[in-house]
């Protein structure tokens, strides 16, 4: 019956990751898979989210379906969150939002929305990008493009040629964007290069779709929000998919959401009643306790304030542990410009390594990283980063 089916090939990033469980050496360091270790190599539990659910699990009840949009405490929680509760788009209603299966659900639930309604549009991202964008706006049926991003050269970005290309794009062309911490390279538009790009988007009536999976480990949860923000601002509709699997270290609950920023109330009102169609479609409804985890964080002044605080600590650390990188292959290789350690954001950094450097890194060091060479910063700690440098400063000595 099956034999036609072709083979999976396998998710570059999950493969690498199983071939790191396999490896049978002690001192391997697991530098490939998106997730925030702490100080000990270990996923934590925040305190906030801790409290918030310990008195949850005290008033055990019902567990009846969620409507299809989601739990409302927790829709109006990612609108405040993401663009500010005084925000005239929050306050007039022109916000669409609907809880997701995290990001990638909220990808897929607007991809869907789109083909739909907007048939001849294409999609472009950026040169890299995640990989799973190309593959969710595919499987909708779309045709995807790249624009311009990652310079090689400088390991900065591309933004004069980014900008051109942009510029050139038709009308209604969806543009893909990474709202901040860009993944894989970690590095991003600064706030003047925002504006200058909102000014194009505004001009060619292109649709921006923002992806915010790391709110927070950027500049702050404020700063990172600024190109959302500042598009609503410009009157731009737009579509924004954010997760809380990172900065509030809940992985395994799917908690996401899906925005779409309108022009009016009323159509905000039409959006949302076909995005719960899509839902229908695809889910029927979202699961309950992630949402009500994070909705009673943000809702709980003491619990915001306390997460706020675990989540710059992070944020921190992570910086921390790129300057100490940094600082290691310096010392190993004196002259040699690694700036891009610590200019570039987030968890995520493009190390400049080739397929066969990163091969090396894994075989002759135990260091996993990505063929692309991007690695992620939040899985260095005090007890791995010096190695973690002299693994670079060895295999970019012979490149």
């Amino acid at each position: 019956m099956f034999r036609h089916v072709d083979a999976y090939p396998g998710d570059p990033i999950l493969t690498l990751n199983e071939d790191f469980q396999k490896d049978p050496r002690q001192g391997k360091i697991n530098l490939s898979i998106g997730i925030y270790f702490d100080e000990e190599g270990r996923l934590p539990v925040m305190d906030a989210v801790r409290a918030a659910e310990t008195e949850l699990l005290s008033h055990i009840g019902p567990k009846p379906y969620l409507p299809m949009t989601g739990n409302p405490a927790y829709r109006q929680a990612v609108q405040e969150l993401l663009f500010g509760a005084q925000h005239e788009a929050v306050t007039s209603g022109r916000i669409a939002t609907i809880q997701t299966l995290g990001g990638s659900g909220g990808l897929k639930v607007g991809a869907d929305f789109l083909k739909r309604y907007f048939p001849g549009s294409q999609v472009w991202v950026s040169d890299p990008t995640w990989d799973n964008h190309k593959a969710i706006f595919e499987g909708a049926g779309f045709q995807v493009n790249t624009y311009p991003y990652y310079d090689a050269a400088t390991k900065g970005l591309k933004f004069d040629a980014m900008l051109s290309a942009i510029e050139a794009l038709p009308a209604q062309s969806i543009v893909l964007l990474h709202a901040c911490c860009h993944n894989p390279t970690g590095v991003d538009l600064n706030p003047a290069q925002w504006t200058q790009l909102i000014e194009v988007i505004r001009a060619r009536k292109l649709l921006p779709y923002l992806d915010i999976a790391y709110q927070g480990f950027g500049d702050g949860i404020d700063e990172d929000a600024f190109a959302l923000r500042a598009l609503a601002d410009a009157g731009v509709s737009f579509f924004v998919a954010n997760s809380f699997s990172k900065s509030f270290s809940l992985y395994g609950e799917r908690v996401g959401g899906l925005s779409v920023v309108c022009p009016d109330k009323d159509q905000a009102q039409l959006v949302i009643g076909q995005l719960m169609s899509a839902v229908r479609r695809n889910y029927s409804s979202p699961p309950t306790h992630g949402s009500v985890l994070v909705a009673k964080v943000l809702q709980t002044p003491a619990l915001r304030q306390q997460w706020a605080d675990e989540l710059t600590a992070m944020r921190e650390r992570i910086k921390v542990m790129r300057q100490r990188l940094y600082d290691g292959v310096v010392a190993k290789l004196p002259g040699r410009d690694v700036r891009y350690f610590i200019d570039q954001r987030g968890m995520f950094s493009y190390t400049g390594v080739s397929p066969e450097q990163a091969e090396a890194l894994r075989t002759e060091h135990g260091v996993y990283v990505l063929r692309s060479g991007r690695m992620c910063a939040a899985g260095l700690n005090a007890n791995n980063v010096d190695r973690v440098a002299e693994a670079f400063a060895a295999v970019l000595a012979k490149g």
